[in-house]
């Protein structure tokens, strides 16, 4: 039985501050009284003989009951304000005994006749001294009965039901707010617990960690897995932290050799990365923004040369490439295709580099467009403009995603060398993508609540993308964001490379570096981008000052810029 429809039939208002206690134990008292009295097949033969009409409902106690249809037949009910707990139907003569005292006077202990139609108190069907006046009036059938103790006890079957809805309803309001408050809790406990850390207070800490180990679940709701992550963080922080009086960090030890084990944490991490990329559209992003503005640049090109810093983190088959490489395939027919791409990648991979790079190779000469591909094995920090090689008939374009951010040091020397090299290659685009948050502040306490802000957002989406208990996002988490989450809270000096920065910091830096911002106007292209992936409802894609920047529930995650020299 569908509750809604009948809700709507009875009009009986759902809400919490109109039903009463009192009133909802009333509806449970009807409900026993109907399938007591009324259902039971000897109190069935009984009334066999009545009068019954459906107008009889009209005795309900509760006040939001309607009266249903009455189709002529009378029934009273001596339900009344005084006598209420005598719940009974009174006994009412027949259709036959009503003929019968019609004919013969019944006699009282006095000796007289009594007409009962005098006593209208208590009679409830008038009895007619006429056979024409009986034969005016309509005979109910068996099932007529049936029929009207069936409405009846699907009426209150459903007030029964309707009082069970608000009683879940409050359960469920109550279970809201549990959450909320327990959500509160951790709140409370991960800034209690960050302050102490940041005090070197190493008792009052363990202590919180305790309480938070047992309340931040893996499996638990977004926040509580998010705050999980943070627990690492804050774990691996006290960790490093000298005792109260002594200054600095204890310097972590030096990596030991590979291991077996280590290769299965790298492969998982491998497997977290293309999860990510498969799921959230945080790269897809990245990418969709900087092979537009890409061919933007190299249209009517017969030489064009892109350099990939960090090659997106080394995420295998080169994706990006592969959309551009069948872009410029497909502008084949209105436009001439390049006669020669080169793609230079820059890193430390250079054999996963490599096995990318024939990968490619293959897939372009099958599109007909002829590709050389090259790796330059450095650091970033130690590119010259010297390790590219560049013609002076190419157009030259530089590409960035999520890289930049690991060379922005205390000093700001790494960054600085890294943008004056990029700009004596005088490229005719440079694409820079980051994620949009100030995770490089010079006080931990900022940085600890600006990340719970940022990742709290991510792991909301990740939350709404997938099931509970989806391994696949039990990957991304915690091999891939935890990772990220550990070394801004753990970590200091060179050992911290997760320094994001917002998008006017970047702006500052990109103009003192010499380039000037270049407006991506595809702020259309973009949105229609968005559609095409089937993103999960709630990321939005907004332009603010020249730059694209995806958002998850108009809180920034990643943002997309173009710079020319």
């Amino acid at each position: 039985m569908v509750i809604g429809s009948f809700r709507a039939l009875l009009n009986i208002p759902l809400n919490r501050e109109r039903v009463s206690e009192r009133e909802i134990q009333e509806m449970a008292d009807i409900h026993r009284l109907l399938s007591k009295e009324y259902i039971n097949g000897e109190r069935t033969k009984e009334l066999g003989g009545h009068e019954l009409s459906l107008s009889a409902m009209a005795w309900y106690p509760f006040p939001y009951m309607p009266l249903l249809e009455n189709r002529g037949y009378t029934l009273i009910l001596p339900f009344s304000d005084e006598n209420r707990e005598h719940k009974r139907i009174k006994r009412v003569p027949s259709l036959p005994e009503s003929i019968s005292s019609s004919a013969t006077p019944t006699p009282n202990r006095g000796g007289g006749n009594i007409n009962d139609s005098n006593d209208t108190s208590n009679s409830c069907i008038s009895r007619c001294s006429s056979t024409s006046s009986l034969s005016s009036m309509p005979s109910l059938q068996f099932r007529d009965h049936i029929l009207t103790y069936t409405q009846r006890y699907l009426a209150a079957e459903v007030v029964e039901e309707a009082a069970e809805a608000i009683m879940g309803a409050n359960q469920e309001n109550r279970g809201t707010e549990d959450g909320e408050a327990d959500e509160m809790r951790l709140v409370q406990l991960l800034i209690a617990c960050a302050e102490a850390v940041a005090c070197r207070d190493k008792l009052h800490a363990s202590v919180l960690l305790s309480e938070l180990r047992a309340n931040a679940l893996v499996f638990g709701s977004s926040f509580q897995r998010v705050a999980s992550c943070f627990v690492q963080g804050l774990a691996d922080r006290l960790a490093m932290v000298h005792p109260l009086g002594a200054v600095g960090f204890i310097a972590p030890a030096p990596p030991p050799t590979m291991s077996i084990m280590d290769v299965g944490i790298s492969e998982k991490k491998e497997e977290s990365l293309r999860l990510v990329y498969e799921i959230c559209p945080h790269i897809q992003f990245g990418h969709f923004v900087a092979n537009a503005s890409i061919l933007e640049a190299f249209e009517g090109e017969s030489f064009v040369h892109v350099v990939d810093l960090g090659m997106t983190l080394g995420l295998p088959h080169g994706h990006q490439w592969r959309a551009l490489i069948q872009s410029l395939a497909d502008r084949a027919t209105t436009h001439q295709p390049p006669r020669r791409l080169r793609i230079t990648a820059v890193g430390l991979c250079d054999e996963r580099f490599r096995i990318i790079g024939d990968e490619l190779e293959l897939f372009a000469n099958t599109l007909g467009i002829n590709l050389e591909f090259s790796v330059v094995k450095t650091h970033l920090e130690n590119l010259s403009s010297n390790d590219i090689k560049t013609s002076d008939d190419e157009v030259l374009a530089v590409n960035s995603i999520l890289q930049l951010h690991c060379v922005v040091k205390e000093s700001r020397g790494a960054l600085n060398s890294v943008l004056q090299t990029i700009h004596e290659l005088s490229p005719k685009v440079l694409v820079l993508v980051e994620q949009d948050s100030s995770h490089n502040g010079p006080f931990f306490l900022g940085r600890f609540m600006e990340a719970l802000h940022y990742y709290s957002a991510i792991f909301d989406s990740l939350d709404a993308m997938l099931p509970k208990y989806d391994t696949r996002r039990a990957k991304m988490e915690q091999f891939y964001f935890a990772e990220e989450i550990k070394n801004i809270i753990s970590c200091e000096g060179p050992a911290r490379v997760e320094r994001h920065e917002r998008v006017d910091q970047w702006r500052r830096r990109m103009s003192r570096a010499g380039f000037q911002a270049g407006p991506i106007k595809m702020m259309a292209q973009a949105k229609q981008w968005l559609a095409q992936i089937e993103a999960c409802e709630g990321y939005t894609i907004v332009e603010e000052k020249g730059c694209l920047v995806l958002g998850w529930k108009s809180r920034p995650i990643v943002a997309a810029s173009c710079w020319k020299c």
